[in-house]
């Protein structure tokens, strides 16, 4: 079983609070918008981290981490992406694909709109932790916490980080 920690649109913000729940994960995904390294490095001496680039990552996050990121996870399929949308609505980007060969996970960022559901058509369920920086238009920064135990998907938690 691996204790996940979902994060995304930092935006070269970290503090304290995310770096707590950050230790208490086996591993940190964060679906884009990093801002800095520093949000990254910070990360990553503590756990593994698995990311992706977003729109406002400059050359050092682009050449650290991929546009997509697409790996197992115990028996899970998972699709790390920032700008990907979400059932009904994907981008144009990865709406070919997704419905080619959907993941088991999708995950995307940008919005930093808290957003968890199923897309029954796909069989495949769609993340977004909404933000847990403090630039944007959202009042509450967030992430979600899970686990993943062979094929299933387990203890979903939203993580409030307080206003921003």
């Amino acid at each position: 079983m691996k204790k996940i920690l979902l994060l995304s649109d930092t935006h070269g913000y970290i503090d304290e609070r995310i770096l707590t729940f950050a230790r208490e994960a086996d591993e940190v995904w964060h679906a884009g918008d990093i801002g800095t390294t520093a949000v990254s490095d910070s990360l990553q001496k503590i756990k593994p981290l698995k990311a992706v680039f977003g729109n406002i990552d400059g050359g050092e996050i682009r050449k650290e981490f991929p546009l997509n990121n697409r790996f197992m996870c115990e028996e899970v399929d998972v699709w790390i992406t920032h700008i990907g949308g979400y059932p009904g609505r994907y981008s144009p980007a990865v709406k070919e694909e997704i419905k080619a060969n959907p993941p088991k996970i999708f995950i995307s960022g940008h919005s930093h709109i808290l957003k968890v559901m199923n897309d029954k058509k796909l069989g495949c369920l769609h993340m977004n932790p909404g933000a847990a920086g403090k630039q944007g238009f959202h009042q509450m920064r967030t992430m979600l916490r899970f686990a993943i135990d062979g094929k299933e998907i387990k203890d979903l938690e939203v993580i409030e980080l307080g206003k921003r």
